[in-house]
């Protein structure tokens, strides 16, 4: 019930699935102990029913060649870096994948491991400690816990976290794509596209005017997305400020920055954009039916 393939680097294999990251930040699928790697160097993808790797920092070579995301296959082998590959030794991608349905409507499929929070419900595609809810799968079985209970989840059955009904059911991986959220009342969010250029950032939103922003808050937007995943922020502070030696004065930089970013999203009234987990990881904070362009 889950797309996934099995992966070898330095000598271990590995389980990967959508939106799993491959680098050396520890929440990372693969995590690859080598300093010329990045935190966030790729990335697995599903899409349209089928396993790529997308690569975040610099090409990847596959067949000999370079390029920027490769379909994943049994046998491949995959250079990130000179005399580090990784090796493909088993693809599956089944009929059917497992999906969440959100109170609101929306179909989100599962990743290996997914927190629910709410007001309004998000699915959060990593463990978050103060999540309402955690599913996880192992193998073929999927558990979810909720206020200390865990039960197993089947297709076709409801739970409440929260209070709040959501549905488990299988869906054809072809059509393993989050749909769009088309309202923007009862507690949807209108979809939100941002278009990356790396001194600037558009943010278009249904009913809205076109939102720029610049400076160093655009900046901080482009790197996010570059990465693709969460990261820890001193490897983020050190790409916007790399002459800077002092981790204090490194910190103070941030935390002004991530200030100032939040209050001028808060003034065009878009939503805050940024996740933070408590571990000092960040990431952008999508929804379903938000689009992300890197045009950097």
């Amino acid at each position: 019930m889950r797309a996934y393939a099995v992966v070898s680097c330095q000598g271990e294999d590995h389980v990967v699935g959508h939106g799993d990251l491959i680098g050396r930040t520890p929440t990372a699928g693969v995590v690859v102990d080598d300093p010329r790697v990045s935190e966030a160097h790729a990335i697995v993808s599903l899409r349209k029913g089928v396993l790529y790797l997308l690569s975040l920092r610099r090409l990847v070579i596959a067949d000999g060649a370079p390029s920027s995301e490769v379909r994943l296959v049994p046998g491949l082998r995959i250079t990130l870096i000179d005399e580090l590959e990784l090796v493909v030794r088993e693809v599956s991608e089944p009929p059917c994948v497992l999906a969440v349905v959100m109170p609101s409507g929306e179909r989100l499929v599962l990743p290996q491991v997914a927190s629910f929070t709410l007001d309004p419900p998000r699915m959060h595609p990593r463990l978050l400690p103060t999540a309402a809810g955690t599913a996880w799968s192992t193998g073929e079985r999927w558990t979810l816990r909720t206020e200390g209970t865990s039960r197993p989840i089947e297709p076709g059955s409801r739970h409440l976290i929260g209070g709040q009904s959501f549905e488990f059911a299988l869906v054809s991986i072809g059509d393993a794509s989050v749909a769009a959220t088309d309202a923007n009342t009862d507690g949807v969010v209108a979809p939100l596209r941002l278009v990356a250029f790396y001194d600037s950032v558009q943010l278009y939103q249904r009913g809205k005017k076109v939102h720029t922003v610049g400076g160093m808050g655009a900046r901080l937007l482009s790197e996010l997305v570059a990465c693709g995943g969460p990261t820890r922020w001193d490897v983020l502070a050190r790409e916007l400020w790399p002459a800077e030696d002092d981790t204090l004065a490194l910190r103070h930089r941030w935390d002004v920055a991530l200030s100032r970013l939040r209050a001028r999203l808060r003034q065009a009234g878009v939503r805050d954009l940024l996740q933070t987990d408590g571990t000092g990881q960040i990431s952008l904070e999508m929804y379903a039916g938000d689009q992300v362009e890197d045009r950097t």
